[in-house]
């Protein structure tokens, strides 16, 4: 199978998967698009080489794409963390419907009580719209117990040096930054348009 009909078959499975029933605004709890879960994932898997045989942590994993679609590609083991039990529920049947009885582990908490040590984070986090610098609790937790880090970033032409400082007093060195367009269907009250395309950054980290 050449590389666009893999990434076409994993787009399609997780097209398929349930998102939140009752999303929250305060969370920001948008169900990362399936397009962008799969570039994520062939950034992270196919170009350099971080999630086949690896063990795989999404913190704020919501219904599960990215966690799910790690396993898909060859993740040893997964874990998918979330503070709201609801997303959790949902990305364990997201699992059962892919047939997935593997190692995958939902953990139901905020991310500040997660302990070990895992090859490789991959993570949406909120983006600071809501709550002003929600997305730096997630750098620093994914640095503090991961060797690499793939994390989504709202593009801003300040964010991207304010996230390098961030990143190096945490011990981290950037090493790659990827441009992808994120689209958002209407969701909430306050939006005013059917969908949205936010310019975001993935940025590949490694902890030094």
């Amino acid at each position: 199978m050449n590389l666009l009909m893999r990434k076409k078959t994993l787009e399609l499975l997780l097209q398929r998967l349930k998102p939140h029933p009752s999303p929250k605004a305060w969370l920001e709890q948008y169900t990362i698009p399936a397009d962008v879960a799969v570039e994520v994932l062939f950034i992270a898997g196919v170009m350099h080489k971080d999630i086949v045989g690896k063990r795989v942590v999404d913190l704020g994993c919501g219904t599960g794409r990215l966690a799910l679609g790690a396993m898909l590609m060859g993740a040893s083991e997964v874990y998918g963390v979330d503070v709201d039990p609801k997303a959790v529920e949902v990305a364990r049947w997201n699992q059962h419907q892919l047939g997935l009885n593997g190692n995958v582990h939902w953990i139901a908490s905020s991310i500040e009580c997660l302990r070990g040590r895992f090859d490789t984070v991959i993570q949406n986090p909120p983006f600071g719209v809501r709550k002003r610098g929600a997305d730096r609790v997630f750098v620093e937790k994914a640095l503090e117990i991961a060797r690499v880090v793939y994390s989504l970033h709202k593009h801003e032409a300040k964010s991207i040096e304010f996230i390098k400082r961030m990143v190096e007093r945490e011990g981290g060195r950037i090493t790659g930054l990827f441009r992808l367009n994120l689209r958002i269907p209407w969701m909430f009250e306050f939006h005013h348009k059917k969908s949205h395309v936010v310019k975001v950054d993935l940025y590949r980290v490694e902890r030094v």
